[in-house]
């Protein structure tokens, strides 16, 4: 899958992500579970927005994706900021290649939904686990099948930001519980409006398979908690997290 056109406008749609309270939502997890400093992994970084605060918090970042149009995006926010402890790797999820081992990884904003299938989420916690110190701590997050099949469904969306006009179209496939997703970008360059297109499929993932494989790949799940709180998953979860420690 390729985020060529999608870098360009991912801070834009994301614009309402508080990506500072996102951050402290994670440190408060690492440190309440042990882990307070240290080396950490973030999957699937995008422009970097959320390694910047984790890196300014104390940690020594990772950040690694798969697409060099985000990570560029990555570099320049880390020299605007002069934020330093921050190594960008170009990899895929399901590629990872460290070079050393850490103490933490998080993957948010349903990351791990764009992977093509379990194959591939096995092969990115596995490999997570794989360069992952005993007692570090995995926290991630993934669009609930309740979201894929109630939210999303076969809705359009329209979003207008700036000098960008985006539609959303959705489409939702019940059997593989996957959501077919159509982004047109309309975007005012001179007093003139260009199109660019991107598609993105994300796969929902039942909970319990994911509980299962965790632990065959060595984690030990510690909570999963509805979306940026300590509450409980339910039935209407439309994001849950996941806080997993590794024990072997």
């Amino acid at each position: 899958m390729s985020y060529c056109d999608f870098a360009e406008f991912y801070d834009v749609l994301t614009e309402d992500v508080d990506y500072s309270s996102q951050a402290k939502y994670l440190i408060n997890l690492l440190c309440e579970n042990g882990v307070g400093s240290g080396i950490l992994l973030d999957l699937a970084c995008g422009t970097a927005r959320l390694s910047i605060p984790l890196a300014n918090a104390g940690f020594d970042v990772i950040a690694v994706d798969e697409s060099e149009d985000m990570l560029s995006c990555a570099k320049a926010k880390l020299e605007q900021s002069g934020t330093s402890g921050v190594m960008l790797l170009h990899q895929g999820m399901q590629e990872l290649e460290l070079y050393g081992t850490i103490d933490a990884s998080v993957c948010m904003l349903d990351s791990l939904n764009h992977l093509e299938d379990f194959e591939q989420v096995k092969k990115t916690i596995a490999n997570v686990s794989l360069f992952m110190n005993p007692n570090g701590i995995f926290i991630f997050d993934v669009n609930t099948p309740y979201k894929h099949r109630e939210v999303l469904g076969d809705n359009t969306f329209v979003i207008e930001k700036d000098n960008l006009f985006c539609v959303w179209q959705n489409e939702f496939y019940e059997e593989e519980n996957t959501v077919d997703i159509t982004l047109d970008f309309f975007y005012n360059i001179g007093g003139k409006y260009n199109r660019t297109n991107q598609q993105i499929t994300e796969k929902a993932y039942d909970i319990n398979e994911l509980c299962l494989l965790l632990s065959q790949t060595g984690f030990e799940v510690i909570a999963i908690y509805d979306d940026m709180s300590k509450n409980p998953i339910n039935e209407e979860s439309e994001r849950a997290v996941f806080v997993a420690r590794k024990v072997k």
